[in-house]
């Protein structure tokens, strides 16, 4: 049986060679480089990396997600509650903003369903 770390990892190792037509490589890298989001499960749509607390459908949406703006910067904001966390002028500074307001107690991916929480 593969464990829920072993899940996440895969996918990390599969995302991490994405190249730029499905994200901007240095996206994932800078996320997999933060310790505490290396442990949630990444998903990749539309060129935005998404993180979750769960391996499975339905993942959760309560871990930031941020998007490229044009003027310039990325806008960082949680999908489950619509609020904006910020906006930065780097990758690293807005991977650092969605480290910062992970959800309380948020710790690795658990093998299971947002239900499962």
């Amino acid at each position: 049986m593969t464990s829920a770390a072993e899940i996440v990892a895969a996918e990390w190792q599969s995302i991490l060679t994405y190249d730029e037509d499905l994200i901007d490589p240095v996206v994932p890298r800078t996320a997999y480089a933060s310790p505490r989001l290396r442990g949630l499960f990444p998903m990749v749509s539309h060129g935005t990396l998404y993180l979750s607390r769960c391996t499975r459908f339905p993942w959760t949406d309560d871990i930031g997600t941020m998007r490229k703006l044009v003027v310039g910067g990325y806008r960082v904001r949680r999908e489950s509650d619509k609020t904006v966390l910020g906006e930065t002028e780097t990758v690293q500074e807005a991977i650092d903003l969605i480290a910062a307001n992970l959800p309380e107690g948020c710790g690795p991916a658990i093998d299971g369903t947002a239900d499962d929480l």
